[in-house]
């Protein structure tokens, strides 16, 4: 055989050789390649783990946990937790507010005596028309059991005088633009009514103590018998 003819034999071999070696290449390649894709899918699911929740995202769990009055506003339902929480047993806030027919009504006004603090969304409205002649009504009975009563609510001192002349009430009225006290008593959050929330006073009554602590609270509440259950706990304080 000659050499021309030896070396077109040897060529077919060669190629052969050369596709090995680049499957050969490639075959070693691919795990390499597998192995940096999976380094990095495990890289990058450990640093979503590791991700700070944020606390916007976590509904209140209670326990005394405090969380800023916006906050509440926005997970809560309607209605809801109002901006401060007190408790039964707590000292009551300290007020110091105008009222009906002039003058200013403070706390200790009434050191030594129980008092009713009544909470009404607004002056002249069905509901809070029925709550403040039933505390009227029943106003010489709380007296005869050592308890004071005294409405309150966001309406002007105006707007407190017309509603007592309309309906001939008794009770003291205290006007809260500012609803410092509102805030102070828990009874200013978020409502809802056809859908919309707004911030509002939520109907609340408190009955204090001649200690000056909260004996009752009544938070949401039915106008319909209030004032008789109000007075049936003053009268067992």
């Amino acid at each position: 055989m000659s050499k021309k003819s030896h070396k077109k034999s040897t060529k077919p071999s060669n190629l052969a050789q050369t596709a090995a070696k680049s499957a050969k290449a490639k075959a070693g390649k691919t795990p390499k390649a597998a192995a940096k894709t999976l380094r990095g899918t495990v890289a990058a699911s450990q640093q979503a783990a590791s991700k700070p929740l944020k606390l916007s995202t976590i509904a209140p769990s209670g326990g005394g946990a405090k969380v800023n009055a916006k906050a509440k506003a926005t997970t809560m339902g309607s209605p809801t937790a109002p901006s401060t929480m007190i408790a039964e047993g707590d000292t009551a806030p300290n007020f110091s507010l105008p009222r009906d027919g002039g003058g200013r009504v403070c706390l200790r006004d009434f050191g030594g005596k129980k008092l009713v603090l009544f909470f009404y969304p607004k002056a002249d409205t069905p509901g809070c028309t029925r709550e403040a002649i039933a505390f009227t009504a029943l106003s010489d009975e709380f007296s005869r059991s050592g308890a004071a009563v005294v409405g309150i609510s966001a309406d002007t001192v105006k707007a407190q005088e017309k509603f007592r002349d309309k309906h001939n009430l008794s009770v003291p009225l205290i006007s809260d633009e500012t609803h410092e006290m509102l805030e102070a008593y828990g009874a200013w959050g978020e409502k809802s009514m056809y859908g919309r929330k707004f911030m509002g006073i939520v109907r609340t009554t408190v009955l204090i103590r001649p200690d000056g602590r909260i004996a009752r609270l009544w938070r949401n509440v039915k106008v319909d018998g209030h004032a008789d259950e109000v007075l049936a706990a003053t009268r067992n304080l």
